[in-house]
């Protein structure tokens, strides 16, 4: 019973089933029509855990130029690219589903290596917000925005989306926007 329950709101450290290698689980495309709804980005954008490009395609279909990397090769972007050991953003804004377990650390290195001023939007769970080690980091580096998905967002393991059951999943996401430069306090809202 007990693992049923963390399973159910998420902890996939609970979950009887094991997480994807690389933890790859894919976004809806919707995602960024939310997204872009409620932000505005430069023409160029930089997806680095692109994966099988179901954010990348969409992005391009919304009339963006998507520069699309990924360290494993899934059929889609440049593979072998490892994002974390990037030493410049040539592109301009970032925009990903980071690998939840080193989403951290891909935050940290999008506003590492970008300009002043440069949007960073990560696909996040919101218990992102909890945890010892990412006060520091939110205290520092406040986010701009966070857009709560006010109904359910949904993921797909190894990007199958036909797997996903008909209400969703339990698990609450939203997009946490950077900028880097910026100081002052997060504005929270929600977003369909």
């Amino acid at each position: 019973m007990k693992n049923t329950i963390y399973t159910t709101i998420g902890a996939s450290n609970h979950s009887g089933t094991a997480r994807k290698e690389h933890d790859f689980y894919a976004t809806y495309p919707e995602a960024i029509d939310r997204l872009f709804e409620v932000e505005k980005f430069p023409d160029t954008i930089w997806e680095p855990a692109c994966g099988m490009g179901h954010l990348s395609k969409r992005m391009i279909e919304l009339g963006k130029k998507v520069h699309s990397t990924d360290l494993i090769n899934r059929g889609y972007g440049t593979g072998g690219v490892d994002f974390l050991k990037a030493t410049e953003n040539p592109y301009g804004a970032v925009i990903t589903n980071p690998p939840y377990k080193i989403a951290l650390e891909f935050i940290e290195k999008a506003l590492d290596i970008s300009d002043e001023g440069t949007k960073i939007a990560m696909f996040l769970k919101l218990t992102f917000l909890e945890g010892k080690r990412r006060k520091p980091f939110f205290r520092d580096n406040p986010p701009r925005k966070i857009h709560v998905f006010s109904s359910c967002a949904s993921v797909a393991k190894d990007g199958d989306f036909t797997a996903i059951p008909n209400n969703g999943n339990a698990i609450a996401y939203a997009w946490f926007v950077w900028e880097k430069g910026y100081k002052g306090e997060t504005v929270v809202d929600w977003i369909n």
